[in-house]
């Protein structure tokens, strides 16, 4: 199947526009949320949590304490490389394993972090969901409610935004109006059917 992934800073609009993709009958496998799948009480994945960081990360109810973790991890380098080192392969496996089950168009893989990761993930076309980094940290602050320190120490340990660039096929600028960003996903998806049509001749267009 024709894969497109998306990627964008974090706050950048990536879930709008991968809903968007969604009402448009195309599947999309989010790595945000085969995260917290993985980690759910009870498997192998979260005792490592818990052997690597200790119970200060995890709510009483034996959940992991995300806004814990994401503060500890954000504040310091070498936790965030252990944190990475224990989820992304996992990560990885599901989102492949799903996308050879995913039926559609096309498919539409959202990786946040696809140019850290250094990860094939064996994408056709990778569309980035850009942003300037002072509206990235003015929706960071308010739907997160972190500090502006906080919000500093997560988008400082994201990739550049000129890096996100250089790897992108397609760039939707998104400056905060949800007309724009779901006609520009629009005409990107009638781009995307035109190109999975002629990777394989067989599937009719829509």
């Amino acid at each position: 199947m024709f894969r497109v992934a998306l990627t964008g800073g974090i706050a950048s609009g990536k879930s709008l526009a991968s809903r968007h993709f969604e009402s448009l009958g195309v599947p999309v496998i989010d790595a945000d949320q085969v995260a917290r799948e993985l980690v759910e009480p009870g498997s192998p994945l979260l005792e490592r949590i818990r052997e690597r960081f200790g119970p200060e990360v995890f709510e009483r109810s034996g959940r992991l304490d995300r806004a814990r973790l994401r503060a500890r991890v954000f504040s310091n380098p070498a936790e965030r490389r252990a944190l990475e080192a224990i989820l992304h392969p996992a990560i990885h496996r599901r989102m492949q394993a799903l996308a050879r089950e995913a039926k559609g168009p096309y498919l539409v893989m959202v990786i946040p972090l696809l140019v850290e990761s250094g990860q094939d993930w064996g994408e056709d076309r990778v569309l980035l969901i850009d942003a300037p980094e002072r509206l990235q940290r003015e929706r960071l602050m308010q739907r997160d409610h972190c500090s502006p320190a906080q919000a500093d120490a997560i988008l400082a340990s994201q990739a550049s935004r000129e890096a996100r660039r250089a790897r992108a096929d397609d760039i939707i600028l998104n400056n905060g109006d949800p007309k724009a960003l779901s006609d520009a996903v629009d005409r990107l998806h009638r781009q995307y059917l035109r190109m999975a049509t002629e990777t394989d001749p067989s599937r009719p267009q829509r």
